[in-house]
C-alpha cells in the first residue's frame, strides 16, 4: 500500500470535483475548490474519520468493497478505478467486479434526477445504484449477494419479486426477462457470469428453462407499465432506458406525464421517500 500515493491522488480527485458533479446542492461559498471530505465520505457510505485518515496518509489499508465505494463517490473511469485499487494494495479489479463499477456518464444523468425513480443496471440485472426515489418505489435492492444481486434470478426463483407486477402482466414481464437475459448471453458468451446464470436457472426454475428455451431476444429501449406500491397501489408509468456504448449498463427511469394519476402518486412517493430518509438518519 502506497499511503501517499493514495492520499494524494484522492486529495486531488475531490478537489477536482463540484458537488453539481455529484448531484449536491452548490451551497453557501466555499473556502477550498471541490467537494468537502465528509461531502465524499457521505457518498462513499463510510465515516468522515475514516476518509481523513485516508487522505492523511495514516488510515487502515482500505478493502476492496470501500475502494469500489470511493470510486463510485469520486467518479473514476475504469483507469482511475484500477490505480485506486494498486496503490491502496490490491490488484486491479476482476472482471467481475470491474463489472459492478458504474459507468461515469451513467452516473452524472442519474445524480440531476431527483424527483422521479431512477436506476442503474448492470447487463444481468443487477442494480448497481439507485436514487432515492426508486429506494421509495423498489425498497433497497443493495443488500443481496451472489446471483440473487441478479433480478432476473430473483424473479425466477423468489415469488415476493413479482409483487411489484400485476398478476396479469407477470407473464410477459417474465419472457421479457429472458429476452433481456439472452442478449447479455449472446454478447458474454457461455463461459461467462451470464452462463453461469442461465445454468443455475435452467436448474432451478422450470419456467425459465421453457422460455429459454424459446430462443427469443429483446432488449427493450421504453416500456409502458404499472407497478403495485405496498402504500400507494397501482402506479401507471413510462420507462426510458439510457445505454452505455458497450451496452454493459443501464439506466432506468420511471416517469409519468403531467396531471395523470400515475404523476400525483409520484409526488406522494417523493413524500414517503423523504419521511422514510428522515427516520433512518434519526436512527
Amino acid at each position: 500500500m502506497d499511503r501517499s500515493a493514495l492520499a494524494d491522488f484522492l486529495r486531488r480527485r475531490r478537489e477536482a470535483l463540484r458537488p453539481e458533479d455529484v448531484g449536491l446542492p452548490m451551497g453557501a461559498r466555499r473556502r477550498a475548490p471541490g467537494l468537502r471530505r465528509e461531502e465524499v465520505a457521505a457518498l462513499a457510505a463510510m465515516s468522515t474519520d475514516y476518509y481523513t485518515r485516508l487522505e492523511q496518509r495514516r488510515g487502515p489499508q482500505p478493502s476492496e468493497q470501500m475502494l469500489a465505494s470511493l470510486a463510485r463517490a469520486l467518479r473514476l473511469t475504469g483507469d482511475e478505478r484500477d490505480y485506486l485499487f494498486r496503490v491502496a494494495g490490491h490488484n486491479a479489479p476482476a472482471p467481475v467486479t470491474a463489472a459492478t463499477h458504474v459507468a461515469p456518464a451513467l452516473l452524472r444523468v442519474l445524480d440531476r434526477l431527483d424527483d422521479t425513480p431512477a436506476l442503474i443496471l448492470s447487463n444481468l440485472g443487477e442494480t448497481l445504484v439507485q436514487n432515492r426515489m426508486a429506494d421509495a418505489l423498489f425498497g433497497d435492492r443493495s443488500g443481496h449477494t451472489g446471483l440473487a444481486r441478479s433480478g432476473i434470478y430473483r424473479w425466477f426463483t423468489d415469488p415476493s419479486e413479482r409483487l411489484c407486477y400485476p398478476e396479469d402482466d407477470r407473464d410477459r414481464q417474465s419472457r421479457a426477462q429472458v429476452a433481456n437475459l439472452r442478449v447479455a448471453y449472446g454478447s458474454m458468451g457461455p463461459r461467462s457470469r451470464a452462463g453461469e446464470l442461465v445454468r443455475a436457472l435452467q436448474k432451478a426454475s422450470t419456467e425459465f428453462a421453457e422460455l429459454w428455451d424459446r430462443h427469443e431476444v429483446a432488449k427493450r429501449f421504453e416500456d409502458h407499465k404499472t407497478l403495485i406500491h405496498p402504500e400507494l397501489g397501482a402506479i401507471e408509468l413510462d420507462c426510458q432506458v439510457l445505454f452505455t456504448e458497450d451496452q454493459s449498463q443501464s439506466l432506468l427511469v420511471l416517469t409519468a406525464p403531467p396531471r395523470t394519476e400515475g404523476h400525483e402518486k409520484l409526488r406522494l412517493l417523493a413524500v414517503l421517500g423523504h419521511e422514510r430518509f428522515a427516520e433512518t438518519g434519526r436512527g
